[in-house]
């Protein structure tokens, strides 16, 4: 079993879970679901290729805007994910909602409890969401705060079960930190072999506001500054053949190297990263 730590657009964009229009969002988790069910956008890294937004369209005509434009199919989703929380809980929705999917894997959400991450900045502490689609991510970050959850029951097991974890190229700190965070985490990955793929190019997140995070947090915005994070559990990072150049000095911090193109701007791309990341695993 390979185990993948996943979050916003790199792995499969991201918001924190909250409910939106009466409607549980928990956008991370439903991109994960899209992406193995073959449904996802694509083009967005967020909801349902192909979906239609009649009642978001509907809701702004009589006055009722919302700040996500949630599809048809998308808000059918989330308003089955609504109502099977209120009788089994987050992780037990999930799990129907896969199978209903035809997913195979377990898609396991970090916790059952609200986790919020609150961004403060130079015109004031906000939700994430409003950072990331109302202000557009623009304004300056000084930091990070997310709150302290309890893990899924399973979680820990899961990792230490697993021949592999691998943290895909998502966020470090919004996305990654926060599992990170979760009691047990960090020791249960000390006994497994872990692999991640660097979401920084040079001194640009690939996507995201990543690099605003980490200068806010005083982290190395490049692949260093990754492997920094996760020094203490990490086996090998995956890294753009831009960042050649920094082989020997990652080789301080972490035991192996891969050095491949990690842009996946094609399915051959998103293929062979893949088949890499698998062949790093002994």
């Amino acid at each position: 079993m390979i185990t993948v730590l996943s979050g916003g657009t790199g792995t499969p964009k991201s918001l924190e879970n909250d409910y939106f229009s009466g409607v549980y969002v928990s956008a991370d988790i439903d991109t994960v679901l899209y992406t193995m069910a073959d449904m996802i956008n694509d083009e967005l890294w967020y909801g349902v290729k192909d979906d239609t937004f009649i009642t978001h369209e509907r809701l702004e005509e009589i006055g009722c805007p919302e700040l996500l434009r949630i599809g048809d199919i998308d808000r059918a989703t989330k308003i089955q994910k609504t109502q099977l929380m209120e009788r089994h809980g987050l992780k037990r929705a999930c799990e129907i909602q896969a199978k209903n999917m035809g997913i195979e894997s377990k898609v396991i959400p970090m916790s059952e409890e609200y986790s919020d991450i609150k961004i403060v900045t130079d015109i004031g502490e906000l939700e994430f969401h409003d950072f990331l689609i109302k202000h557009q991510s623009q304004p300056k970050v000084l930091d990070v705060k997310f709150s302290k959850v309890s893990p899924t029951e399973g979680i820990i097991e899961t990792i230490r079960n697993s021949r592999a974890v691998i943290i895909g190229p998502s966020n470090p700190i919004t996305s990654i930190s926060p599992i990170l965070s979760l009691e047990g985490v960090r020791e249960a990955l000390k006994d497994t072999y872990v692999v991640a793929v660097s979401p920084i190019i040079g001194s640009n997140a690939v996507s995201g506001p990543a690099s605003k995070f980490m200068e806010a947090l005083n982290v190395e915005v490049s692949s260093v500054g990754v492997a920094q994070l996760y020094k203490d559990f990490l086996d090998n990072i995956v890294i753009d053949d831009k960042d050649s150049s920094l082989n020997s000095q990652l080789k301080q911090i972490v035991n192996k190297v891969t050095i491949t193109n990690t842009i996946m701007n094609s399915l051959d791309a998103k293929k062979n990263l893949a088949q890499i990341i698998i062949d790093c695993i002994p």
